[in-house]
């Protein structure tokens, strides 16, 4: 089965389409009603910037004792309480302003209240799963099933509906990077016209003007002309390198004119209050965030070994569900589970990969490939960078690159609804269930749940590889839906009893 087939017509897509947007606004709304005030990641500071804006005091400026750390603990220690207001929590007064000022209204209109903005953000999360749509139709067009199923795996991803549900910035980040990279896809398929250029590089523009995450977008749009232009592929007319050089160049000024116009106004604006070459806030937002954990400060304490251990275990959980302010954790099982879940689909790719080895590279669906996984590429060394100086093991650092990771995950998963790719993941699976027990034999903990869970992992591909085609195809939609009821099992299970008074 190619890539994204599955018997799936355009108009049942379309259908689907509608109902991964109806699950994932009760999902979202439920998390925008249900999880406790300023329970997520930095939402108070994120809330005190909206607050200044509509108060009319323009546009912050961050100062020392914007980030009060010791107050910041025990204000979470005691979840929030009446007695202990959050206007002290100003640490996110450095962020480009967009976003805020979108915002502003909805605070006017609401008087201040909580529940209206964030559910903002889950209507700009709707917006998200619609511009997700449409990127994966441009990158891998007549392949419905493909898009229906990235669209599923973004809008159902716990830890990214809970990001969803509350007041942040991140969202319509995701949002531009989602708009954005679409209109990259043009760049590298065909012969955009100057219009569709200025406004993509208007979209990169606002882009810049939300959030640093989406600055990846500037490389990212290079990329997509580099490779345009570089790379030939069938379908393309002969040209010298010289009149492509030509037509590179003005592509590019074409892209990131608009921009760096528009991101220069932000900048010229930081440099102006905070001075140096301080063109982001970033230098006296680290200045000023004194006793937030320092990576040189573990890797002195734990050493190299057991920094990476916790980093890469982290990671891992805080990407799937990891709640709060990362102090709400899932049973043991649930990521033993999910563990299984992604070991079985990166077989899934790899078994892809394999396959499909031959595949002429002057295909284009090759370039776009590639331009894919450069955004990967560059949400994580990004996400490395960031760790470099603060211990910032939070997985959702990688949503930026929700699009090619949902992409993996749908091929990988997709894959082994061929039989051969089922039975060979379900003898992998196997296998790492003996690699586990012959480890703990040598160690004496001994993990029975994961290899209980890979043992069973294993059992349900053979079993999924023996199934007519449409009992497989089912069961390539029913993991989308497991992963809505696991949205309802965070939240009532987890992060409401946790958080209860």
């Amino acid at each position: 089965m190619p890539l994204g087939e599955g018997g799936l017509k355009v108009r049942d897509a379309r259908w689907g389409l509608a109902l991964v947007l109806l699950g994932y606004l009760v999902a979202g709304g439920f998390y925008a009603a249900f999880t406790p005030p300023w329970q997520a990641p930095d939402e108070p500071a994120h809330y005190n910037y909206i607050r200044h804006l509509a108060e009319g005091e323009g546009l912050p400026v961050l100062l020392p004792g914007d980030y009060p750390h010791q107050y910041l603990e025990a204000i979470k220690a005691r979840r929030f309480p009446p007695d202990m207001p959050i206007a002290p929590l100003r640490y996110e007064f450095h962020q480009p302003p967009l976003y805020y000022l979108l915002a502003v209204p909805v605070y006017w209109g609401a008087g201040g209240a909580l529940l209206p903005l964030r559910l903002l953000s889950v209507a700009l999360g709707a917006l998200l799963l619609l511009a997700v749509w449409g990127l994966v139709g441009a990158a891998f067009p007549g392949r419905p099933a493909l898009r229906l199923a990235v669209v599923a795996f973004v809008a159902f991803l716990p830890m990214h509906v809970a990001l969803a549900a509350s007041v942040n910035n991140d969202i319509l980040a995701e949002l531009w990077l989602a708009l954005g990279g679409w209109g990259l896809l043009r760049v590298l398929r065909g012969r955009p016209t100057p219009r569709h250029l200025v406004g993509t590089g208007v979209v990169l523009g606002l882009g810049l003007l939300t959030k640093t995450t989406a600055y990846i977008l500037l490389p990212l749009a290079l990329g997509a002309v580099a490779l345009r232009q570089a790379w030939a592929v069938e379908g393309d007319p002969p040209e010298p390198w010289e009149a492509r050089a030509v037509e590179g160049l003005r592509q590019m000024a074409a892209l990131l004119g608009p921009a760096l116009l528009l991101g220069a106004a932000w900048w010229g604006r930081n440099l102006w209050v905070y001075g140096g070459l301080d063109f982001l806030g970033l230098q006296r937002h680290g200045a000023i965030v004194v006793g937030q954990p320092r990576t040189a400060e573990w890797l002195a304490t734990l050493g190299a070994g057991e920094l990476a251990r916790r980093f890469l275990a982290t990671t891992f959980r805080s990407f799937w569900g990891q709640f709060g302010w990362m102090g709400i954790l899932l049973d043991a099982r649930l990521y033993a589970a999910l563990g299984v879940c992604s070991l079985a689909v990166g077989l899934g790719c790899a078994a892809w990969a394999w396959r499909v080895r031959q595949a002429s590279l002057r295909q284009p669906e090759a370039r776009v490939a590639a331009w894919l996984g450069l955004w990967f590429l560059l949400t994580a060394l990004t996400y490395l960078w960031y760790n470099a100086e603060f211990v910032q093991h939070q997985g959702r650092y990688l949503f930026p690159a929700l699009v090619p990771l949902g992409l993996a995950f749908a091929c990988g998963w997709q894959e082994l609804t061929r039989p051969p790719a089922a039975r060979a993941a379900a003898a992998g699976l196997a296998l790492a269930a003996g690699g586990l027990a012959a480890w703990s034999a040598t160690h004496g903990a001994l993990d029975k749940w994961a290899v209980a869970l890979s043992l069973g992992g294993a059992a349900g591909l053979a079993f999924l590889s023996g199934l007519p085609p449409w009992g497989r195809q089912a069961a390539f939609w029913l993991l989308f839906g497991a992963l809505w009821a696991l949205d309802l099992v965070c939240l009532f299970f987890f992060v409401v009893p946790a958080l209860a008074p």
